[in-house]
């Protein structure tokens, strides 16, 4: 959510800077701007509107300088246009500023700095921060990177924001609390982002800011402090990504790729992990804690959105397999509703970004209270991952998309090792572990059998794009892919729809079920397909169209269903990694037929970084 982009260095940076923002374009953003130091002038372009946009107004007149910062923003405080675009200028022109985050405190600081004859030209509370900054510099007489720490003293709220002055044109500073920012390390030149997107093409080699930290950055090198003035030693990490990830590779859409990639993702996640000789797995992230896990009284997932859903089926596998209570909790009402929490719960916290306010807010709350914290995340360095005390990556490779894909069947199959990981040697005999490793290993490549329905989900698609609203109907483990089918297909064709468990369905949305109400079912050979089936006949009694997923070879929903899609059968607890697939390519393909945005839909970002 919003992204943020700096170069300081013997290279063009308008450029660069313009280049960095089209790699951070999935995070979400509704204007665009930058700012180059050249020529000892400030240098600053900004608009409502895609960067593109602003890159084609630039084109006749690329500022020159080799210093600069640029910004994506997702409005919060203000309407999308160009006067609330970042950067914002200092009353005196000489520095400009971009910030990712909310000033919590900003009516305050607008009302106090109005009164001493400062005029706000802008609706945002990011501008209360430049003036701040200006007013502590004026009064202090403090170079600006002390007066920038001096203010952010008096700031209540999060941030990740750069700084640039046409008085220094050696000088890039940047500061973080909350909003993550990472800083590339090159030859004479640095690199300052929001994540390592931009970054990667010019450096594997990062620094990430912690919370409370400032740094300086000059061409001859950089420091970096505490807000206190205390001067830190980072480690510099080494990226795993690299450009060919962040790039679409022939796809139309990234979402698309990253739907296809699924069966090289999971089996990037489950290397090493799946022991088939020994019969165990093998989660080295949680080694030396997994007998306090396997000693919790009751296990609490907090997530948001895909993340969540994930969660859920996690919670039908963890108390199945391992016999321990789950909970799973939206994070972003976790803290704030006074949980009851006991010193033997253990919290799994689940984020792609591992960036996710809501959700490390929710990780700080257990930490608060002595809690073991643990973090599933996409993102190496991220801060969830950073925070908890143990954790599991995902290891599938950077996810632009911002409709998640490759990273929920992800989390699930991590969850599904947790689970038998902490069953092993309890509820189940070896013969049952070898036989659900065994299954699990052969997932990745039943994904590619199911991959190869995508021209059949396309032409299903095409006769449901106009449909105002869809229904998603499914029980066990397949309620929460419900959920997740419903959530894909409303986040990028823009048509209401809901998750419901299939029996649920009686008890309120059967009225809606009409001709014109689709409704999905994922009707697998499972303990509860017989009751599947029932609630199907009662929508098609009242002339609803059904769609219905279920095993290759299951004839017997022909005459029932409008259509019958098949996808290889699988042990119950393993479906949700097959079930998911179409619903991601039927929102896809309805999506692309509708002329939607589908990698950047509208009002979302990909990382959540503010409440």
């Amino acid at each position: 959510m919003c992204g943020i982009v700096g170069y300081i260095g013997h290279r063009p940076a308008a450029e660069l800077l313009l280049n960095g923002l089209k790699r951070l374009e999935y995070r979400g953003y509704d204007s665009a701007g930058i700012a180059v130091v050249g020529d000892g002038r400030l240098q600053v372009y900004k608009q409502k509107g895609k960067v593109d946009e602003l890159a084609a107004a630039l084109r006749e007149r690329l500022p020159e300088g080799t210093l600069g910062i640029g910004h994506t923003r997702w409005a919060t405080h203000g309407e999308p246009n160009d006067v609330n675009a970042h950067p914002h200028v200092s009353s005196d022109g000489d520095f400009a500023l971009v910030h990712n985050g909310i000033i919590e405190n900003y009516a305050a600081l607008r009302k106090r700095l109005q009164q001493k004859g400062y005029v706000f030209r802008s609706e945002t509370d990011t501008e209360a921060l430049v003036h701040l900054i200006d007013d502590v510099r004026r009064a202090t007489g403090l170079p600006l990177p002390e007066a920038v720490r001096q203010a952010l003293t008096q700031v209540v709220g999060t941030y990740g924001l750069a700084i640039v002055s046409a008085s220094d044109p050696d000088l890039l500073i940047a500061a973080r609390k909350g909003s993550p920012l990472i800083l590339g390390i090159g030859e004479g030149e640095y690199f300052l982002a929001s994540d390592a997107a931009p970054i990667v093409e010019h450096t594997r080699q990062v620094v990430y800011l912690n919370d409370g930290e400032v740094v300086i950055v000059r061409r001859s090198g950089y420091e970096v402090r505490t807000i206190d003035n205390v001067l830190l030693e980072k480690e510099v990490h080494e990226l795993e990504w690299d450009l060919e990830q962040i790039e679409k590779g022939g796809y139309p859409h990234f979402m698309l790729k990253e739907i296809m990639e699924q069966p090289e993702a999971l089996e990037n996640c489950l290397r090493g992990r799946l022991d088939l000789q020994h019969n165990t797995v093998k989660l080295g992230g949680l080694i030396d804690v997994m007998d306090r896990i396997r000693a919790a009284d009751r296990i609490i997932i907090c997530a948001c959105g895909t993340s969540w859903h994930a969660g859920l089926v996690g919670e039908y596998l963890i108390e199945e397999f391992a016999r321990i209570p789950v909970e799973v909790e939206y994070a972003s009402e976790f803290r704030y509703r006074n949980p009851v929490l006991r010193p033997n719960d253990v919290v799994i916290a689940i984020s792609q970004s591992g960036e996710t306010a809501d959700t490390l807010a929710a990780v700080r709350e257990a930490k608060r209270q002595g809690l073991l914290t643990l973090g599933i995340c996409n993102v190496v360095g991220s801060t969830i991952a950073r925070e908890t005390d143990a954790g599991v990556y995902l290891h599938v490779g950077p996810e632009i998309g911002v409709a998640s894909t490759k990273a929920f069947t992800a989390q699930v199959a991590v969850l599904t090792m947790l689970a038998l990981k902490l069953a092993e040697g309890r509820t189940l005999s070896e013969a049952e572990m070898a036989q659900a490793l065994r299954a699990l290993a052969e997932i990745p490549d039943k994904v590619r059998q199911v991959l190869t329905l995508d021209e059949e989900i396309r032409r299903i698609a095409h006769v449901y794009r106009y449909a105002s609203n869809f229904l998603y109907l499914g029980r066990g483990y397949n309620f929460p892919v419900a959920l997740e089918g419903a959530l894909k297909l409303k986040e990028i064709s823009y048509i209401h729809a809901e998750g419901y468990p299939a029996a649920e369905m009686k008890h309120g949305p059967i009225a809606l079920i009409d001709r014109f109400m689709p409704v999905v079912f994922i009707a697998m050979k499972d303990r509860t397909y017989d009751k599947v089936v029932s609630n199907i006949e009662e929508v098609v009694a009242r002339q609803g169209s059904v769609i219905a997923i279920t095993d290759e070879g299951n004839g017997e929903l022909d005459k029932l269903c409008e259509y019958v899609i098949r996808i290889p059968p699988a042990p119950d607890f393993l479906t949700p990694l097959l079930t998911v697939i179409p619903l991601q390519l039927l929102a896809y393909h309805i999506a692309v037929m509708r002329g939607c945005n589908v990698d950047q839909p509208r009002n979302l970002a990909k990382s959540v970084t503010v409440e």
